[in-house]
């Protein structure tokens, strides 16, 4: 069973920067896709960002120019740096990986940016 264990969340002011962590265990195989997903109070969750095992990378356009997705296939962790906070950034954050064809989550964590 595939594990996602986030860290990295916290309160920021406006323009400030954050970056979250996320270590996978419970495999041995290639974690095809690692991303973030987050969702704020009232609204659905939403893709924040993505990376393959080869490195393609794609965005939200909500934050493209200010989040930069990385990650370390050795260590199966992906980061998110996210600079330029704004409070609409606000949310629970959620690591998210494929595994072949199952889907995995983590516990999330909570970004809160004050203006």
């Amino acid at each position: 069973q595939v594990q996602l264990v986030e860290s990295g969340g916290g309160l920021v002011q406006a323009g400030g920067s954050l970056r979250l962590s996320c270590a996978a265990s419970g495999t041995a195989f290639s974690i095809n896709v690692m991303g973030w997903y987050r969702q704020a109070p009232g609204k659905s969750r939403e893709l924040v960002a993505g990376i393959t095992s080869g490195g393609s990378t794609n965005y939200a356009d909500s934050v493209k120019g200010r989040f930069t997705i990385s990650r370390d296939n050795a260590k199966n962790t992906v980061y998110l740096q996210m600079n330029s906070l704004k409070p609409e950034d606000t949310a629970v954050y959620y690591c998210h990986a494929i595994v072949f064809t199952r889907n995995y989550w983590g516990q999330g964590t909570q970004v809160t940016v004050s203006s």
